[in-house]
């Protein structure tokens, strides 16, 4: 059990059969009544985010998660085989479990799996993948102008705006949470 004066982001609780992260917590003294606390949560089985007010004390229960890292063996259509690194154990995820993610997955890769007992809640990427660029369109001499980029299509599929200087062949690290180019690799 956790108390609402006790929230801060990134803490899990179980509301009404879900597990929610707290993205933002904000605790209210009005002048008149009592305290509260105003909330935003991200309901982690759906994606979802959600405005709850709790009362200030109310006691809440905390939900325990588990990160496994896994190493991303294969795609097959729509699902994603996974390895357990310290049993070998597989598992299969479905591509709206990891979400976004898709786009950055390689295999070999490693990804955390969330879970709340053994039920599967989340994927976690990496923050930034190496990834070849598989096609690119030549930069145009004198096109220079500062900041300049252009559209290049990584091995997986996933279009990156890059510098002109990015050519097809080219590995580059991208960040996972905003999709952008990030440097030369």
């Amino acid at each position: 059990m956790i108390s609402t004066n006790d929230f801060h982001t990134g803490i899990t609780i179980e509301l009404e059969g879900e597990i929610y992260n707290v993205l933002e917590f904000q605790h209210v003294k009005p002048g008149k009544g009592p305290a509260f606390v105003r909330t935003k949560l991200k309901n982690l089985r759906t994606g979802s985010n959600v405005d709850r007010t709790f009362r200030a004390g109310e006691k809440m229960v905390r939900a325990h998660l588990e990160r496994k890292e896994m190493e991303y063996l294969y795609r097959e259509d729509d699902f994603f085989h996974v390895m357990d690194r310290e049993t070998y154990e597989q598992i299969t995820l479905s591509g709206e479990q990891i979400g976004d993610g898709v786009k950055y997955l390689k295999e070999n890769d490693c990804l955390n799996v969330v879970m709340h007992g053994e039920k599967i809640v989340g994927v976690d990427v990496p923050l930034t993948v190496v990834l070849l660029v598989a096609e690119a369109e030549p930069g145009v001499k004198g096109d220079t102008a500062s900041g300049a980029t252009k559209q290049a299509t990584m091995e997986t599929g996933l279009v990156v705006q890059v510098p002109l200087f990015i050519n097809s062949g080219d590995s580059i690290k991208i960040d996972t949470r905003t999709g952008a180019y990030i440097e030369r690799a």
